[in-house]
């Protein structure tokens, strides 16, 4: 017998409007009362007659937004640009920072409605696209878009499909954008400008064929596609959609204009010509305001099969791509004088690029902190997590503290809620995996490896975490293999020389310690600032007998870390496997030849 429900449920096809104030929580920390009186009014002044005039009705309030039904997308879309606009004309002499501005997102859907309150799948979409609009700006849903496109005196740009947070499928999201008042705003005599591109936004133009052969166009225009797609998963960047890019394939293209129509900050473009059995490829990242190129490279390769080299394209270009986006991102960041959490944590990875020292451990963590502070929910908050228990893993398992213990808790600690809030986001499983693998929990580690790789395939990095972990496990002799796959794919990798320590470190495991030295090297050569690797070549020429240069590689050592001893390598317990354990022993052994103390 099927029970029937105590009360009816009523539903109804409805257009949801959510709003938040960005940074609401440093506004509110800053001045409690200035801010809810500033919010108040603009509520008062612009938010509420809006919405009346546009026949909807406020469901509910929420402390830093509010929630807002609407019968019709295009009165939704409407009331949001004009109350937008209202409050832009109303705080035009704010100073940046203690300035209230709204994030708006808009979406159809069926809801299940009560009288102070609406429920659904529709009301969460809703509030998913508000959470990626700028400050002042408009988000909406593909649902929506279809039925205002054309209707509300606004433009929009196609941010692509959006992957968020408790939303089992992508949904498609566009940005409104407008130069110049429309019918909803012109009463008001507003004169608000476009929306400031994201800061890690980028199309990738279609990519020029030198052949001559029109019939190689399907290969080179397959690399363009895949390598949107994969950069795409690259955490915090926005790229643009596949079918926009492609409307500019044989066109004259102007990259500031291109910029200024798909509203990115940057252009990537390059050639492609197949000749014989060789294959070139150019490509240039360039900066669509000042159409300054910021970074190029040139690949050319045999073509063996046409598929996997396209594979191998893809995967370089997506990793030195990523790598050095945020390089100029960082770069950036440094010269403003408002930065809010996206710029801060930019700042905090431009210190930490720097080196692991514990300066620049404490500074770049104070970069992180203020950006939580800033933005403590959200994919904002997310990335500031990872930075903070990047700072952390890295000082404990760097050995640069006899605090490894608590570091390594925090670090996962703070992982985990990264990965709870961004579940998207590969970088916090990796994190994630080199806490598990530092704390005796290396198939764990590879677990979390294996899961951020099903996020981003061409993280390349977390290749060699694996091999890592299977030095810790006594599995030495496989290492080398996982890290020529993470330099196959990231030759140029930022923390390249990490990777080249890790198989410095299985050598000297397998007793190879000739093999260590050149290993070893190569990393310093990379990156001489992290002073575990001089320490491990200082073993192994010392291991081999060649003392002088121990000694010398070990000093180098104790520039970076002067309080390193052998006692605190010995205290991390990283790993119980018996032949790890002995691998351990001979590099304790080969440290007190160069001079290193017991401690």
């Amino acid at each position: 017998m099927v029970q029937e429900r105590p009360f009816p449920v009523e539903r109804r096809l409805s257009a949801i409007l959510a709003a938040d104030v960005a940074g609401y929580s440093r506004l509110m920390h800053d001045d409690e009362e200035a801010t809810h009186a500033k919010l108040t009014a603009l509520f008062a002044d612009a938010v509420v007659p809006a919405i009346a005039e546009h026949g909807g009705r406020i469901v509910k309030n929420t402390g830093d937004g509010f929630l807002a039904e609407f019968t019709s997308s295009v009165e939704a879309v409407r009331a949001a640009v004009q109350f937008q606009a209202r409050i832009k004309e109303l705080t035009i002499q704010e100073k940046e920072e203690r300035c209230v501005a709204f994030r708006v997102g808009v979406n159809i859907g069926d809801v299940i409605v009560e009288a102070h309150d609406i429920f659904g799948d529709g009301v969460n979409i809703a509030a998913r696209p508000e959470g990626i609009a700028e400050p002042g700006g408009i988000c909406i849903s593909s649902s929506a878009y279809d039925q205002v496109r054309g209707k509300v005196g606004v433009e929009f740009v196609d941010l692509g499909d959006q992957n968020f947070k408790n939303i089992s499928r992508p949904v498609r999201t566009y940005a409104a954008i407008w130069d110049e008042p429309g019918p909803a705003t012109r009463s008001h005599r507003t004169g608000s400008s476009a929306l400031s591109p994201p800061r890690l936004s980028i199309v990738v133009l279609p990519f020029a064929n030198l052949s001559g052969d029109p019939e190689q166009d399907y290969f080179i225009d397959g690399v363009a596609e895949n390598l949107t797609t994969d950069l795409s998963r690259i955490g915090g960047l926005f790229v643009i959609a596949r079918n926009s890019a492609f409307s500019y394939k044989g066109k004259a293209i102007d990259v500031r204009q291109v910029g200024r129509e798909l509203n990115v900050r940057y252009v990537l473009g390059g050639s492609m010509q197949l000749s014989g059995k060789r294959l070139r490829v150019s490509v240039q990242l360039i900066d669509a305001e000042s159409r300054k190129h910021l970074w190029a490279e040139r690949f050319e390769k045999p073509v063996a099969d046409l598929f996997d080299m396209q594979d191998e394209i893809v995967s370089r270009l997506a990793n030195s791509f990523g790598a050095q986006l945020f390089v100029v991102e960082a770069r950036k960041a440094e010269r403003l004088r408002h930065p809010d959490a996206i710029d801060l944590f930019f700042q905090g990875i431009a210190c930490f690029y720097k080196g692991p020292t514990l300066e620049h451990a404490t500074r770049a963590r104070g970069f992180f902190e203020r950006a939580l502070a800033i933005d403590p929910q959200g994919v904002g908050a997310a990335w500031a997590l990872i930075g903070m228990a990047n700072v952390d893993l890295t000082v404990g398992a760097d050995l640069l503290t006899d605090e490894r213990a608590a570091l390594l808790s925090a670090a996962e600690a703070n992982a985990i809620k990264a990965r709870s809030l961004a579940p998207n986001i590969a970088a916090a499983r990796l994190i994630l995996a080199l806490v598990y693998i530092n704390t005796n929990r290396a198939a764990q580690g590879i677990t979390e490896c294996e899961q951020a790789l099903a996020l981003d395939r061409n993280l390349a990095y977390a290749h060699g975490v694996i091999g890592l972990a299977k030095f810790y496990m006594g599995r030495a002799t496989e290492t080398e293999g996982h890290v020529l796959e993470a330099l196959r794919l990231s030759p140029r990798d930022l923390v390249a020389n990490r990777l080249m320590r890790f198989v410095g470190m299985a050598k000297l495991q397998l007793g190879a310690d000739a093999e260590a030295v050149s290993w070893l090297r190569r990393s310093i050569e990379a990156n001489g600032t992290h002073p575990l690797a001089h320490f491990s070549l200082a073993a192994a020429l010392g291991l081999l007998g060649a003392l002088d240069e121990a000694r010398t590689a070990a000093k180098a050592g104790f520039a970076l870390n002067p309080s390193f001893t052998i006692r605190r390598l010995r205290a991390a317990k990283i790993s119980d496997n018996p032949i790890y354990l002995a691998g351990q022993e001979r590099l304790c052994e080969g440290m007190r030849v160069a001079g290193v103390p017991e401690g």
